[in-house]
Protein backbone atom coordinates (compact mmCIF):
# COMPACT_ATOMS: atom_id res chain seq x y z
CA UNK A 1 0.00 0.00 0.00
CA UNK A 2 1.18 3.86 -0.53
CA UNK A 3 1.55 5.83 2.83
CA UNK A 4 1.78 9.39 2.75
CA UNK A 5 3.35 10.87 5.87
CA UNK A 6 4.19 14.33 6.61
CA UNK A 7 6.22 15.36 10.18
CA UNK A 8 7.42 19.00 10.57
CA UNK A 9 10.16 18.80 13.42
CA UNK A 10 13.16 16.67 14.46
CA UNK A 11 11.39 14.51 16.97
CA UNK A 12 8.63 13.83 14.42
CA UNK A 13 11.46 12.89 11.99
CA UNK A 14 12.47 10.11 14.55
CA UNK A 15 9.05 8.76 14.67
CA UNK A 16 8.56 8.69 11.36
CA UNK A 17 11.63 6.59 10.58
CA UNK A 18 10.72 4.33 13.04
CA UNK A 19 6.90 3.91 12.34
CA UNK A 20 7.85 3.59 8.51
CA UNK A 21 10.57 0.45 9.47
CA UNK A 22 7.66 -0.97 11.73
CA UNK A 23 5.29 -0.40 8.12
CA UNK A 24 7.52 -2.04 6.07
CA UNK A 25 7.61 -5.10 8.79
CA UNK A 26 3.38 -5.07 8.57
CA UNK A 27 2.82 -4.03 5.12
CA UNK A 28 6.09 -5.80 2.50
CA UNK A 29 4.60 -3.74 -0.45
CA UNK A 30 4.67 -0.69 1.61
CA UNK A 31 6.00 2.61 -0.78
CA UNK A 32 6.56 6.07 0.80
CA UNK A 33 6.27 9.72 0.14
CA UNK A 34 6.89 12.30 2.87
CA UNK A 35 7.86 15.73 4.42
CA UNK A 36 9.97 14.82 6.79
CA UNK A 37 14.21 15.16 7.58
CA UNK A 38 17.08 12.97 7.20
CA UNK A 39 15.97 9.75 9.71
CA UNK A 40 13.04 9.54 7.01
CA UNK A 41 15.07 9.66 4.00
CA UNK A 42 17.41 6.96 5.59
CA UNK A 43 13.98 4.00 5.22
CA UNK A 44 13.33 5.08 1.74
CA UNK A 45 10.51 6.04 0.02
CA UNK A 46 10.40 9.88 -1.84
CA UNK A 47 11.37 13.20 0.35
CA UNK A 48 9.15 16.33 -0.59
CA UNK A 49 10.11 18.72 1.82
CA UNK A 50 12.50 18.78 4.30
CA UNK A 51 11.21 19.70 8.17
CA UNK A 52 13.71 22.43 8.15
CA UNK A 53 11.25 24.69 6.25
CA UNK A 54 8.75 24.03 8.10
CA UNK A 55 9.31 24.54 11.96
CA UNK A 56 8.14 27.69 12.92
CA UNK A 57 6.95 27.75 16.39
CA UNK A 58 4.91 30.51 18.47
CA UNK A 59 2.44 33.23 17.62
CA UNK A 60 4.21 35.66 16.43
CA UNK A 61 6.88 32.86 14.67
CA UNK A 62 3.86 31.78 12.75
CA UNK A 63 2.66 35.13 11.76
CA UNK A 64 5.81 36.07 10.20
CA UNK A 65 6.38 33.26 8.45
CA UNK A 66 2.87 32.90 6.98
CA UNK A 67 3.78 32.88 3.67
CA UNK A 68 5.84 30.10 3.79
CA UNK A 69 3.78 28.03 5.61
CA UNK A 70 0.62 28.92 3.36
CA UNK A 71 3.19 27.95 0.27
CA UNK A 72 4.01 24.77 2.23
CA UNK A 73 0.56 23.88 2.57
CA UNK A 74 -0.51 24.19 -1.03
CA UNK A 75 2.58 22.14 -1.58
CA UNK A 76 1.56 19.50 0.45
CA UNK A 77 -1.82 19.29 -0.67
CA UNK A 78 -1.30 19.22 -4.48
CA UNK A 79 1.21 16.53 -4.16
CA UNK A 80 -1.26 14.54 -2.02
CA UNK A 81 -3.40 14.75 -4.53
CA UNK A 82 -0.96 13.49 -7.07
CA UNK A 83 0.25 10.74 -5.21
CA UNK A 84 -3.17 9.24 -4.44
CA UNK A 85 -2.19 7.26 -1.16
CA UNK A 86 -3.79 4.32 0.57
CA UNK A 87 -2.95 6.13 3.98
CA UNK A 88 -2.22 9.60 5.16
CA UNK A 89 -0.36 9.45 8.06
CA UNK A 90 0.30 12.22 10.48
CA UNK A 91 2.65 12.92 12.96
CA UNK A 92 2.16 15.56 15.75
CA UNK A 93 2.81 19.27 14.22
CA UNK A 94 -1.28 19.85 14.72
CA UNK A 95 -1.12 23.46 13.40
CA UNK A 96 -0.33 22.52 9.65
CA UNK A 97 -1.50 18.64 9.95
CA UNK A 98 -5.26 19.64 10.60
CA UNK A 99 -5.40 21.45 8.13
CA UNK A 100 -4.03 18.73 5.74
CA UNK A 101 -6.31 16.16 7.49
CA UNK A 102 -9.58 18.57 6.76
CA UNK A 103 -8.02 18.67 2.68
CA UNK A 104 -7.60 14.88 2.82
CA UNK A 105 -10.63 14.16 4.65
CA UNK A 106 -12.47 16.06 1.87
CA UNK A 107 -10.83 14.04 -0.97
CA UNK A 108 -11.48 10.55 1.06
CA UNK A 109 -8.40 9.81 2.00
CA UNK A 110 -7.91 7.85 5.01
CA UNK A 111 -6.14 9.54 7.69
CA UNK A 112 -3.99 8.28 10.44
CA UNK A 113 -2.93 10.88 13.31
CA UNK A 114 -0.02 9.66 15.26
CA UNK A 115 0.67 11.37 18.57
CA UNK A 116 -2.16 13.02 19.47
CA UNK A 117 -2.66 17.23 19.03
CA UNK A 118 -2.06 18.35 22.68
CA UNK A 119 -5.53 19.35 22.83
CA UNK A 120 -5.41 18.30 26.64
CA UNK A 121 -3.47 22.01 27.20
CA UNK A 122 -5.95 24.72 25.25
CA UNK A 123 -8.83 24.72 23.55
CA UNK A 124 -9.92 21.52 24.52
CA UNK A 125 -12.94 21.80 22.29
CA UNK A 126 -10.68 21.02 19.04
CA UNK A 127 -11.36 17.57 19.81
CA UNK A 128 -14.60 17.69 18.09
CA UNK A 129 -12.62 18.62 14.82
CA UNK A 130 -10.27 16.08 15.26
CA UNK A 131 -13.38 13.62 15.61
CA UNK A 132 -14.38 14.72 12.04
CA UNK A 133 -11.46 14.63 9.91
CA UNK A 134 -9.07 12.18 11.43
CA UNK A 135 -10.45 8.09 11.05
CA UNK A 136 -7.72 6.54 13.91
CA UNK A 137 -5.71 8.60 16.37
CA UNK A 138 -2.84 6.54 17.93
CA UNK A 139 -1.95 7.82 21.42
CA UNK A 140 1.73 7.87 22.94
CA UNK A 141 0.71 9.49 26.33
CA UNK A 142 -0.84 7.61 29.19
CA UNK A 143 -3.49 9.91 30.47
CA UNK A 144 -4.58 10.78 26.75
CA UNK A 145 -6.93 7.95 26.64
CA UNK A 146 -9.10 9.04 29.50
CA UNK A 147 -9.34 12.82 27.79
CA UNK A 148 -10.76 11.72 24.48
CA UNK A 149 -12.82 9.17 25.91
CA UNK A 150 -14.50 12.37 28.21
CA UNK A 151 -15.47 13.88 24.95
CA UNK A 152 -16.87 10.34 23.41
CA UNK A 153 -13.71 9.59 21.28
CA UNK A 154 -11.94 6.17 21.34
CA UNK A 155 -8.04 6.41 20.20
CA UNK A 156 -5.71 3.17 20.07
CA UNK A 157 -3.19 3.77 23.06
CA UNK A 158 0.50 2.32 21.53
CA UNK A 159 3.06 3.83 24.26
CA UNK A 160 5.78 5.64 23.62
CA UNK A 161 7.49 5.88 20.56
CA UNK A 162 10.95 6.84 22.54
CA UNK A 163 11.05 4.06 23.88
CA UNK A 164 11.44 2.33 20.80
CA UNK A 165 14.24 4.46 19.66
CA UNK A 166 16.00 4.04 22.84
CA UNK A 167 15.74 0.22 23.24
CA UNK A 168 17.34 0.16 19.56
CA UNK A 169 20.12 2.62 20.30
CA UNK A 170 23.34 0.50 21.01
CA UNK A 171 26.19 3.15 22.58
CA UNK A 172 29.64 3.95 20.66
CA UNK A 173 32.37 2.88 23.11
CA UNK A 174 34.44 5.51 21.86
CA UNK A 175 32.06 8.64 22.02
CA UNK A 176 34.73 10.60 23.61
CA UNK A 177 37.68 9.28 21.48
CA UNK A 178 35.82 10.52 18.25
CA UNK A 179 34.62 13.72 19.52
CA UNK A 180 37.89 14.82 21.05
CA UNK A 181 36.63 15.06 24.36
CA UNK A 182 39.05 15.37 27.40
CA UNK A 183 38.35 13.86 30.78
CA UNK A 184 35.97 15.94 32.91
CA UNK A 185 32.39 14.96 33.47
CA UNK A 186 30.51 15.82 30.62
CA UNK A 187 26.75 18.09 30.84
CA UNK A 188 24.75 18.35 27.78
CA UNK A 189 23.02 21.20 26.29
CA UNK A 190 19.93 20.27 24.46
CA UNK A 191 19.39 24.04 23.06
CA UNK A 192 15.97 21.98 19.98
CA UNK A 193 16.35 21.78 16.71
CA UNK A 194 13.96 25.40 15.59
CA UNK A 195 16.50 28.10 14.56
CA UNK A 196 14.44 30.62 17.16
CA UNK A 197 14.86 28.72 19.72
CA UNK A 198 18.21 28.11 19.29
CA UNK A 199 18.77 31.70 18.71
CA UNK A 200 17.24 32.39 22.58
CA UNK A 201 18.58 29.60 24.93
CA UNK A 202 21.41 28.31 23.56
CA UNK A 203 23.31 31.89 24.82
CA UNK A 204 21.96 31.25 28.46
CA UNK A 205 23.22 27.65 28.13
CA UNK A 206 27.20 28.81 27.10
CA UNK A 207 26.84 31.73 30.09
CA UNK A 208 25.51 29.49 32.43
CA UNK A 209 28.41 26.57 31.42
CA UNK A 210 31.23 29.29 31.90
CA UNK A 211 30.44 28.85 35.46
CA UNK A 212 31.32 25.18 35.68
CA UNK A 213 35.15 24.99 34.64
CA UNK A 214 35.57 21.55 35.95
CA UNK A 215 33.08 20.11 33.37
CA UNK A 216 32.89 19.29 29.99
CA UNK A 217 29.62 20.78 28.13
CA UNK A 218 28.81 19.29 25.25
CA UNK A 219 26.14 20.65 22.71
CA UNK A 220 23.76 18.37 20.68
CA UNK A 221 23.74 19.87 17.24
CA UNK A 222 20.41 19.78 15.33
CA UNK A 223 20.72 17.75 11.64
CA UNK A 224 19.83 21.29 10.29
CA UNK A 225 22.12 23.16 11.25
CA UNK A 226 26.05 23.38 10.72
CA UNK A 227 28.93 23.56 13.41
CA UNK A 228 28.93 27.06 12.11
CA UNK A 229 26.04 28.07 13.57
CA UNK A 230 26.21 26.90 16.88
CA UNK A 231 30.26 28.24 16.66
CA UNK A 232 28.41 32.15 15.93
CA UNK A 233 26.72 32.05 19.83
CA UNK A 234 30.41 31.66 21.34
CA UNK A 235 33.01 34.06 22.43
CA UNK A 236 36.36 32.97 23.68
CA UNK A 237 35.33 29.80 24.58
CA UNK A 238 34.53 27.21 22.14
CA UNK A 239 32.25 23.67 22.90
CA UNK A 240 32.16 21.34 21.37
CA UNK A 241 28.86 19.97 19.16
CA UNK A 242 28.10 16.66 18.46
CA UNK A 243 25.30 15.85 15.44
CA UNK A 244 23.41 12.59 15.39
CA UNK A 245 24.75 11.51 18.57
CA UNK A 246 22.59 13.12 21.25
CA UNK A 247 22.09 9.31 22.85
CA UNK A 248 25.62 9.16 23.14
CA UNK A 249 25.93 12.25 24.49
CA UNK A 250 23.36 11.83 27.31
CA UNK A 251 24.47 8.32 28.24
CA UNK A 252 27.67 9.91 28.84
CA UNK A 253 26.59 12.82 30.52
CA UNK A 254 26.56 13.61 34.35
CA UNK A 255 23.55 15.99 33.53
CA UNK A 256 21.64 18.13 31.15
CA UNK A 257 19.87 21.61 30.31
CA UNK A 258 17.33 20.69 28.07
CA UNK A 259 14.62 23.08 25.77
CA UNK A 260 11.39 22.12 26.41
CA UNK A 261 10.11 19.48 23.70
CA UNK A 262 10.54 15.80 23.54
CA UNK A 263 14.04 15.85 24.55
CA UNK A 264 12.55 16.19 28.70
CA UNK A 265 11.52 13.41 28.01
CA UNK A 266 14.28 11.17 26.36
CA UNK A 267 16.49 12.57 28.88
CA UNK A 268 14.49 11.50 31.64
CA UNK A 269 14.01 7.90 30.34
CA UNK A 270 18.30 7.80 29.86
CA UNK A 271 17.75 8.64 33.76
CA UNK A 272 19.88 11.94 33.17
CA UNK A 273 19.16 14.45 36.19
CA UNK A 274 18.15 17.97 34.10
CA UNK A 275 17.26 21.30 34.01
CA UNK A 276 14.19 22.08 31.60
CA UNK A 277 14.47 25.84 30.00
CA UNK A 278 12.42 27.69 27.50
CA UNK A 279 12.40 31.09 26.39
CA UNK A 280 10.46 32.68 23.19
CA UNK A 281 9.05 35.76 21.37
CA UNK A 282 7.80 37.96 24.29
CA UNK A 283 4.60 37.91 23.14
CA UNK A 284 4.22 34.41 22.04
CA UNK A 285 4.91 33.87 25.71
CA UNK A 286 2.13 35.87 26.76
CA UNK A 287 -0.32 34.47 24.54
CA UNK A 288 0.27 31.11 25.51
CA UNK A 289 0.26 32.02 28.95
CA UNK A 290 -3.60 33.40 28.75
CA UNK A 291 -4.64 30.14 26.40
CA UNK A 292 -2.90 26.91 27.85
CA UNK A 293 -4.67 25.37 30.80
CA UNK A 294 -1.74 22.86 31.80
CA UNK A 295 0.27 23.26 35.34
CA UNK A 296 3.60 22.37 33.58
CA UNK A 297 5.21 22.70 29.87
CA UNK A 298 7.29 19.58 30.22
CA UNK A 299 6.47 16.28 29.13
CA UNK A 300 7.98 14.62 32.21
CA UNK A 301 6.05 17.18 34.73
CA UNK A 302 2.98 15.95 32.68
CA UNK A 303 2.91 12.85 33.25
CA UNK A 304 3.76 12.56 36.26
CA UNK A 305 1.75 15.22 37.20
CA UNK A 306 4.14 16.83 39.35
CA UNK A 307 7.34 18.81 39.48
CA UNK A 308 9.54 16.21 38.70
CA UNK A 309 12.15 18.57 36.79
CA UNK A 310 12.73 22.72 37.94
CA UNK A 311 11.27 24.29 34.95
CA UNK A 312 12.92 27.44 33.98
CA UNK A 313 10.64 29.78 31.43
CA UNK A 314 11.01 33.57 29.95
CA UNK A 315 12.88 35.84 32.74
CA UNK A 316 13.55 32.63 34.65
CA UNK A 317 15.97 31.05 31.63
CA UNK A 318 18.95 33.07 32.68
CA UNK A 319 22.50 31.93 33.72
CA UNK A 320 22.05 32.79 37.42
CA UNK A 321 19.02 30.22 37.84
CA UNK A 322 19.90 27.70 35.54
CA UNK A 323 23.60 27.76 37.20
CA UNK A 324 21.75 27.33 40.43
CA UNK A 325 19.53 23.73 39.18
CA UNK A 326 22.68 22.77 37.77
CA UNK A 327 24.29 23.11 40.63
CA UNK A 328 22.13 20.90 43.05
CA UNK A 329 21.94 18.62 39.96
CA UNK A 330 26.03 18.31 40.28
CA UNK A 331 26.39 18.38 44.14
CA UNK A 332 23.30 17.53 45.90
CA UNK A 333 23.09 13.79 46.41
CA UNK A 334 19.93 13.76 47.88
CA UNK A 335 18.25 16.37 45.25
CA UNK A 336 19.73 14.36 42.40
CA UNK A 337 18.72 10.45 43.80
CA UNK A 338 15.52 12.17 44.42
CA UNK A 339 14.83 13.13 40.81
CA UNK A 340 16.36 9.27 40.11
CA UNK A 341 13.86 8.03 41.92
CA UNK A 342 10.68 10.16 40.33
CA UNK A 343 12.59 9.16 36.66
CA UNK A 344 12.04 5.19 37.90
CA UNK A 345 8.27 5.59 38.50
CA UNK A 346 8.22 7.97 35.45
CA UNK A 347 9.74 4.50 33.14
CA UNK A 348 7.35 2.11 34.79
CA UNK A 349 4.24 4.71 33.68
CA UNK A 350 5.60 4.51 30.33
CA UNK A 351 5.63 0.69 29.56
CA UNK A 352 7.70 -0.87 27.18
CA UNK A 353 9.02 -0.32 23.59
CA UNK A 354 6.70 -2.04 20.54
CA UNK A 355 4.85 1.85 19.50
CA UNK A 356 5.97 2.13 16.09
CA UNK A 357 5.26 -1.76 15.58
CA UNK A 358 1.78 -1.01 17.50
CA UNK A 359 0.81 1.35 15.30
CA UNK A 360 2.04 0.10 11.84
CA UNK A 361 0.12 -3.24 12.50
CA UNK A 362 -3.09 -1.05 13.54
CA UNK A 363 -3.39 1.22 10.17
CA UNK A 364 -2.74 -2.10 7.75
CA UNK A 365 -5.57 -3.71 10.26
CA UNK A 366 -7.75 -0.38 9.88
CA UNK A 367 -6.76 -0.26 6.44
CA UNK A 368 -7.50 -4.25 5.38
CA UNK A 369 -10.96 -4.06 7.12
CA UNK A 370 -12.42 -0.67 5.72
Amino acid sequence: MKYYLIAGEASGDLHGSNLMKALKNADKQAQFRFLGGDLMIAQGGELVKHYSDMAFMGFVEVALNLRTILKNLSQAKEDLLRFKPDALVLIDFPGFNMKIAEFAKKHHIKVFYYISPKVWAWNQKRVLRIKKVVDHLFCILPFEVDFYRTWGMEVDYVGNPLLDAIADFRPLPDFREKNDLDGRPLVALLPGSRKQEISKILPDMLATAARFPDYQFVIAGAPNFGEDHYQSFMTGVKYPVVFNQTYDLLSNSEAAVVASGTATLETALFHIPEVVVYKANGISIAIARLVIKIRFISLVNLIMDKEVVKELIQQDCNPEKIGAELHLLLKDTGYRNNMLQNYQTLSDKMGEPGASQRTAEGIVKYLKTS
